[in-house]
């Protein structure tokens, strides 16, 4: 499949997260915790990388006492070579909010003038 050149902030932002620790199943919260990222932005992002084939996802084996099983997300090995690459490209010509954005998987908070 062919690597797309260039990947939304956002993106960047989950990418960079599952980056992180890319042989452990993630699951949506924690995605949502780790990038600062709303469910309604942070889902359809997931969904259109599994549909790429760059993220792989899974129900968990068991349902837990008191709540739904979860959905669970990781990168394929596609995923981790496309996703390095594009974060290392974001991180070497982005602006400055940007690259502080994709290193640290959250967003940047930005600063209204006097």
């Amino acid at each position: 499949m062919a690597s797309r050149s260039e990947f939304s902030a956002q993106t960047l932002s989950v990418l960079a997260a599952l980056c992180q620790e890319p042989s452990q199943w993630q699951h949506g919260y924690a995605l949502a915790k780790q990038t600062g990222l709303k469910s309604g932005t942070l889902y359809p992002i997931l969904i259109r990388l599994a549909d790429r084939g760059l993220v792989e996802a899974r129900w968990e084996d068991e349902q837990p006492a008191g709540r739904p099983r979860r959905h669970l997300y990781r990168l394929t090995p596609d995923g981790l070579a496309i996703a390095t690459a594009a974060l290392i490209r974001a991180r070497s010509s982005g602006p400055a909010t940007a690259a502080a954005r994709v290193r640290t998987g959250r967003p940047v908070a930005s600063r209204a003038a006097p």
